[in-house]
């Protein structure tokens, strides 16, 4: 146990993490194999490992720090991003990691690490945990833009009434980064439902109105419902449901499809 504590001070680490605490690429393989077999270290994947506990027999970095190590700038970001923030209505058995570096979907003690391509690479934050996470003003971005893809609407407005204040600035800045119109649509309509709760002042929305011409487009992408309506101040087609859900000052139980 020679090695024990540096590993575990480490939590997550590679082969080559080994070697420099080791000083040799002898040493490390055996130290890497003799531990595994003791069930002093784990294998998560290719050339990633994590410590575990011999107190408890539990791996010791939790989700969001090794998805913070799959790659050297992989990071937490969307849905998962919002459960590390406590802004979550739901926690879910699939951690979202964006970074230069893609990778296949992998599962770690029953846990889904699923890598998802970013669009801008600003707002993003390493924690004191050693935790890599984009701030919450660029999570709240990413997951308008894709929430037909990860969560859906229903769970994002949930996500959002548990946020107690964002931005305005930084999401005007991360908004040119994305420089997409319908980015602006969407996000001006979302949160102008919560406009006195995130406390966004008036130009924030102006500036949002200012990059829409004339394009009308739809809430979910391309697809009209019998139920949608027009909303002329963003220039979107919307769910009527949604409207009244907001209206009487809360999110319906079921499904937004």
């Amino acid at each position: 146990m020679k090695y024990y504590k540096e590993l575990l001070d480490l939590q997550c680490f590679t082969r080559a993490d080994v070697e420099d605490i080791t000083g040799s690429e002898d040493i490390a393989n055996w130290i890497l194999q003799d531990y595994q077999n003791k069930g002093y270290v784990k294998s998560v994947k290719r050339n990633l490992y994590v410590a575990v506990s011999i107190e408890t027999g539990q791996t010791m970095p939790n989700r969001y720090r090794i998805a913070s190590n799959i790659a050297k700038d992989t990071y937490i970001s969307h849905h998962s991003a919002f459960e590390y923030y406590g802004c979550a209505n739901q926690v879910y058995y699939e951690v979202y990691v964006s970074g230069k570096k893609r990778f296949n979907t992998f599962t770690f003690e029953d846990i889904n690490y699923r890598y998802f391509a970013p669009r801008i690479d600003i707002g993003i934050n390493f924690q004191p945990d050693g935790v890599r996470i984009t701030d919450i003003e660029r999570t709240l971005l990413d997951s308008i833009n894709d929430f037909e893809k990860i969560a859906g609407l229903e769970e994002l407005l949930h996500c959002i009434e548990l946020i107690p204040r964002i931005d305005e600035e930084k999401i005007l800045n991360y908004l040119e980064q994305y420089n997409k119109q319908i980015l602006y649509q969407k996000t001006g309509y979302i949160l102008s439902h919560f406009k006195d709760e995130l406390r966004i002042s008036d130009k924030f929305y102006e500036s949002c109105e200012r990059k829409i011409t004339k394009s009308i487009r739809y809430l979910y992408g391309g697809i009209e419902y019998e139920s949608n309506t027009f909303d002329n101040r963003w220039q979107l087609y919307v769910p009527v449901h949604l409207l009244s859900a907001f209206s009487q000052g809360g999110l319906p139980d079921g499904n937004i499809q």
